[in-house]
């Protein structure tokens, strides 16, 4: 196989798994706001398996073209938020807490089901392979990253719902900057800080040693300790 042939498919298999880990993400969010009353997106067609319903043009696309070029330690993107009416939900806390919890948590079951399929294809070289390592890595990083307790992010709306009230409160008044802190702890490092010789990215040293312990425990549940 010639190298550009292999760099097509090796592309091939990064937007797939990547196209799969955000369809089924946001699906979930939709598929458990249903089971606790609110059919917000079960009308708007967006509890869903079409990619083409979640795919965010800047989130999906321009977003992490950009971190990829500006050198980040991770690759951060996101689709089209699953619209929950969280007032909807009964009982209203319980379903808030399992409505943000079930997009990191399908991520974490699709790494668990590539491991698995990886382990009984293992040794043979084929796109289907590729696929299933990138999707163990991008289920892994998502489910992760998602869980970070900085809202809008699910493990922001977790933390909200398990917190008690006064620091429930506190840190939901962050949410309409989340978005902006989140940037500035993805980019600004490798913009700012590279260039000065200091190689410090916060999110990396937060989220590499659970990749890291998550990783080992898909591996061993899957029957295999290494990648």
């Amino acid at each position: 196989m010639d190298m550009f042939s292999q760099t097509g498919l090796e592309t091939i298999a990064f937007l797939i798994a990547l196209m799969v880990a955000i369809t089924f993400h946001e699906a979930a969010h939709g598929f458990i706001a249903r089971m606790f009353g609110d059919y917000t997106a079960t009308r708007l067609g967006r509890v869903t398996l079409n990619p083409l319903k979640h795919v965010d043009l800047f989130g999906t696309i321009i977003l992490p073209g950009f971190m990829l070029l500006s050198g980040t330690p991770f690759l951060f993107g996101y689709a089209k938020p699953v619209p929950v009416n969280f007032s909807s939900l009964s009982p209203k806390r319980l379903g808030a807490i399992l409505v943000a919890a079930a997009g990191p948590g399908m991520n974490f079951l699709l790494a668990w089901i590539s491991a698995l399929l990886l382990h009984i294809n293992m040794g043979v070289d084929s796109l289907g392979n590729e696929i299933l390592v990138n999707s163990i890595r991008f289920n892994i990083v998502l489910a992760i990253f998602n869980m970070l307790p900085i809202p809008p992010l699910d493990g922001g709306r977790v933390a909200i719902g398990l917190l008690p009230k006064p620091l429930s409160n506190l840190l939901a008044r962050l949410e309409p900057f989340g978005f902006l802190i989140l940037l500035g702890l993805l980019i600004l490092p490798g913009l700012v800080l590279q260039p000065m010789g200091i190689n410090f990215h916060p999110i990396r040293e937060i989220m590499t040693p659970a990749i890291q312990v998550l990783t080992h425990i898909i591996l061993v549940l899957s029957g295999h300790h290494i990648l």
